[in-house]
């Protein structure tokens, strides 16, 4: 089946979504990362790898973490980084995204980091853009944040060693989420036996269940015996409509508090994607315990943003 993720020899050359890619693939980029941490460990902090490479953050919705660390990881790997500001861009006076990325790829550019708050933005500019440049996507609408989940899944890697006997908990906003989405899709191409989704009906998507999930509406028998948590923001920004009752009862029933996370297991991790609404979805005493891992998949995210770019821009010079 075609992906245009792929090349002819199976190889990454954009990074779209994790729907599709092979396990071969997430764990190469698994593995590149762990090679750059433990470098990193070293002092090792500066790369060569994309010397001479122009790397283009087109962030067209508001991040922090996503758009600092994939430029933190662009001049790690030795890259000429370039922020385009949106709001003073000529997309904003009307001109289209691909008359956009076609001026772009006129001033030399080499690899777009693309967030989107169209599903599909991405995809569209991989089709059109010139041989040899890569796309990686940082997020598009409701659709997918590749690199969000595999830093997720490096995160795991990292505290659980192995993912073929892992229960995970995705718990929050499923329906608005293409975090949880991207994490659903490699937890099963990894070997995760069994993904949790925990949500109120409201926010859970029709059909949910063919991606191979286990659906709970009752956090506490949800989190029973799990091994990772993985919390989800409130897509308030994403919602018309009356979704919930209020932010105060969402808490009583979802937010992650000490009470329910003592029905996982007693080595439970705590992810959570950032940024976190406190006393909505996750309290602080869980926040900032001992079992959260919140700033590490941060600190991963460098890693594993420099290992994508590193694979997507090796590739696409071979072609």
């Amino acid at each position: 089946m075609y992906n245009p993720q792929l090349n002819q020899q199976g190889e990454l050359i954009h990074l779209l979504t994790t729907e599709g890619l092979p396990r071969r693939i997430l764990n190469q980029v698994l593995d590149r990362a762990a090679e750059f941490v433990a470098q990193g460990a070293e002092g090792n902090k500066k790369f060569n790898h994309l010397a001479g490479r122009s790397v283009f953050n087109l962030f067209f919705e508001n991040s922090t973490r996503t758009r600092t660390t994939f430029e933190i990881a662009a001049k790690r790997l030795s890259a000429d980084v370039i922020n385009l500001n949106i709001q003073a861009s000529s997309t904003a006076k009307g001109e289209t995204l691909l008359d956009t990325i076609h001026n772009l790829e006129a001033m030399g550019a080499d690899l777009f980091v693309v967030r989107h708050a169209q599903s599909g933005a991405a995809h569209l500019i991989a089709e059109h853009v010139q041989p040899g440049i890569a796309v990686v996507n940082a997020g598009d609408g409701r659709h997918a944040h590749p690199t969000q989940a595999l830093l997720d899944m490096y995160t795991i890697r990292h505290y659980k060693g192995d993912f073929t006997n892992l229960r995970v908990a995705i718990v929050g906003d499923i329906l608005h989420s293409r975090v949880a989405r991207s994490q659903i899709h490699a937890l099963t191409t990894l070997g995760c036996p069994e993904v949790r989704v925990i949500a109120p009906k409201t926010l859970l998507p029709t059909g949910i269940e063919s991606l191979g999930v286990h659906v709970h509406h009752d956090m506490r028998e949800g989190l029973k015996d799990v091994d990772v948590v993985a919390m989800l923001r409130l897509q308030n920004e994403r919602m018309s409509g009356a979704y919930l009752p209020s932010t105060q009862e969402y808490f009583k029933h979802y937010g992650l508090t000490p009470e329910k996370l003592a029905l996982a297991r007693p080595d439970a991790i705590v992810m959570h994607p950032g940024p976190m609404n406190r006393g909505v979805e996750i309290d602080s005493a869980v926040a900032d315990g001992d079992r959260a891992v919140i700033l590490p998949q941060v600190t991963f995210g460098i890693a594993v943003r420099m290992a994508v770019m590193n694979i997507v821009a090796e590739n696409q010079a071979r072609r």
